[in-house]
């Protein structure tokens, strides 16, 4: 079948500049861009007119700010999904949504078919590739990357074609990062990073002040919670994105959010990346403490088991599937009592709590107190600990009669 119209994933930059052209001179068909207001700020700027002067019909830019925080960001947040015990998955949380509205749009249109930008070896393609399966199996998939054609094997071969296409791009050889930035991060690969034994150098951190230069002077912020959701900030309601934004900019000035981590990447390989996620780092540390405090034991063991789940099918690329949207009803019950106020400390690249209180706090200082009281009977506990450690002394009896 040969196609007519692709809706392509356009973020302006390197890899999907140069793919605008080569899909013309290739597929010899109608190029629709589309781009989504994730956060990126100033990455926006002139897109749909680079878009077209390199050879679009057409450059749909959606902001989808709103929709990213409370829809994708939120319940994220609320499942305390952290992958591999350090990255926020601030990319692989963009992707379905972004993909979802690059469906829509190529629905509208009439396209016959959707394309990205992502590597054959990288965990983007599965991300994009599952949504446009949910959602529109009919459609065709081009993954240039992954086209025998397509002979740009390097940022070095795509510099060439750029200029040789005319082209604009911001990269240089001496600038080869490749950077993913949202509301929630931004990530930077390539270049020294591609050594795990090499520090990132300085000019690869931009959203976060150097911990060692932060203000000597330890920042405060107070965050407050309405069934886990992120509601206000040292008193003053605020809708998500502006709390995330206004923690990104104290996070950033502090330091704070700084990840330099080694991951599993879903094709099979390892990979050395950089992230900032100052904002959310310091979120996902406020939930913790909120969550410590109005949760009973077994129910906080389990959604911290769930957690892990939880964040595979976020960097998976598994949205869109039902075995989310259960485990999103089974986090929104047990956060339900996550309402109260978390004040945090932010120095030198930390976030730490300085205090918690919820009206459904579990604590009570009548039961953890080190003081004299009447409320609990320390004689109770020689009998648990007799039943608890049972199964050790049966085992332990055994071992002498052998």
């Amino acid at each position: 079948m040969k196609i007519k119209k692709i809706v392509l994933a356009y973020s302006g930059g390197l890899d999907t500049s140069v793919i605008i052209p080569w899909l013309k001179d290739n597929y010899h068909c109608e190029v629709i861009a589309f781009a989504a207001d994730v956060g990126q700020e100033e990455e926006l700027k002139g897109l749909p007119a680079k878009a077209k002067k390199t050879g679009a019909s057409k450059c749909y830019v959606l902001d989808l700010k709103k929709e990213f925080a409370e829809d994708y960001i939120l319940p994220m947040l609320k499942s305390g999904a952290v992958y591999e015990n350090k990255y926020l998955l601030g990319t692989a949380i963009a992707r379905p949504l972004i993909a979802k509205h690059q469906v829509a749009i190529a629905k509208r249109e009439g396209a016959d078919a959707l394309a990205h930008g992502c590597t054959g070896k990288g965990n983007d393609q599965v991300r994009f590739e599952l949504t446009f399966q949910a959602l529109a199996p009919n459609l065709k998939v081009v993954a240039p990357w992954r086209d025998p054609r397509w002979d740009l094997r390097s940022r070095e071969d795509a510099l060439r074609y750029a200029k040789q296409k005319k082209v604009p791009v911001s990269q240089s050889l001496k600038n080869l990062y490749s950077r993913d930035r949202n509301l929630w991060h931004i990530s930077h690969e390539g270049g020294e990073l591609e050594d795990p034994w090499a520090a990132p150098n300085k000019p690869v951190w931009m959203l976060t002040q150097d911990p060692q230069k932060a203000p000597a002077k330890p920042g405060q912020v107070t965050i407050g919670f309405r069934a886990g959701k992120p509601v206000s900030l040292n008193g003053i309601k605020m809708d998500l994105v502006k709390i995330i934004q206004r923690l990104n900019q104290l996070g950033g000035k502090h330091g704070i959010g700084r990840s330099d981590l080694v991951e599993n990447r879903l094709v099979g390989m390892k990979s050395r990346g950089a992230y900032e996620t100052p904002g959310g780092t310091i979120l996902v540390a406020a939930v913790h403490e909120l969550v410590s405090l109005v949760l009973d034991r077994e129910t906080m063991h389990v959604r911290n088991q769930l957690a892990l789940k939880y964040a595979d099918l976020v960097y998976n690329g598994q949205w869109f599937t039902h075995l989310r949207e259960s485990l999103d009803a089974f986090m929104n019950q047990v956060m339900e009592p996550a309402t109260g106020e978390v004040r945090m400390q932010l120095y030198r690249g930390l976030a730490t709590v300085l205090g918690r209180r919820s009206e459904n706090s579990l604590f009570s200082e009548a039961l953890a107190t080190f003081g004299e009281d009447d409320v609990y009977q320390q004689s109770d506990a020689t009998g648990f600990i007799s039943l608890y450690g049972l199964p050790m002394k049966v085992r332990a009896g055994l071992k002498r009669r052998k």
